[in-house]
């Protein structure tokens, strides 16, 4: 019986004694039924933003400021947090209000998407935030980049795509003797940026992933936990699009392209 009212209450009470899940809700109200890819300015707390897509903006706010996939312990004064794929600054606006002495740098791909998170940062007055118009890559060469318009944008082979700034993160991150956050958040490219990096997340005391398989490509995640296990992280792992019966179920996603996302959360014991 006690599992139960549990469960039937499950939701109820996180309605009651949680406000960010509370806002969630609003937000799906008022702007989850939305036209996509449609750029508008609101008012989101205490902030005036501009999105790019009202569902994507939706999720992120779920998973960063209602699950809170970003937060972490820190002892550090002036905490260093690296954003790599700050989208719009739904994520960096997460960090300023939970990290207020925190420095933090944001990598943005995207042209037009940058040019969004440049104004919400901006018209907001916010400080000790660095943003930084490049995609973070294994060179410094510049990349072929493919624009979805909201948080989907990505690197690509095609070189008829457009061509974009790009940085070495391994050589980037060498330049901090300590690193309180690496969040990566980078549409595909993270295999081959983790990889690059092996011999670069010493200094990286936390260290967030969102891995992405895609159907008609090769499975890469061993690659992503070897890396983490010789930096001695340990790590959790979790599942973003959930499938019931799975072995059925093969493909289904919530993406065209992609069969299984998830959400890795490396960390080191003091």
């Amino acid at each position: 019986m006690r599992l139960f009212i549990e469960e039937i209450f499950r939701l109820p009470y996180k309605i009651l004694i949680n406000k960010n899940y509370r806002y969630y809700l609003y937000l799906l109200i008022k702007y989850g039924s939305q036209k996509r890819y449609e750029q508008k300015t609101i008012k989101f707390r205490k902030y005036k933003i501009t999105i790019a897509d009202s569902r994507s903006f939706i999720a992120q706010y779920r998973d960063i400021f209602v699950e809170e996939d970003y937060k972490f312990l820190c002892n550090s004064p002036n905490p260093i947090i690296i954003d790599a794929g700050s989208n719009i600054g739904i994520s960096i606006l997460y960090f300023v209000e939970n990290y207020k002495s925190s420095k933090i740098i944001g990598f943005e791909a995207d042209n037009k998407i940058f040019e969004i998170l440049k104004s919400n940062i901006e018209q907001n007055r916010i400080n000790k935030v660095e943003l930084i118009n490049k995609a973070v890559w294994i060179h410094n060469e510049g990349v072929y980049f493919s624009s979805e318009g909201a948080d989907g944008s990505a690197i690509v082979s095609d070189k008829n795509s457009s061509n974009v700034a790009s940085i070495k993160l391994s050589s980037f991150l060498m330049t901090f003797s300590k690193i309180d956050l690496l969040k990566i958040d980078i549409e595909g490219a993270e295999i081959d940026v983790i990889k690059d990096c092996e011999n670069s997340l010493l200094m990286v005391d936390n260290l967030f992933i969102e891995y992405h398989s895609f159907k008609d490509g090769q499975q890469s995640l061993s690659e992503i936990l070897r890396v983490l296990e010789k930096n001695n992280f340990r790590y959790y792992i979790k599942e973003v699009n959930k499938r019931s019966a799975p072995f059925i179920n093969k493909e289904k996603s919530s993406s065209e392209f992609m069969d299984v996302q998830l959400n890795i959360y490396g960390y080191k014991y003091k």
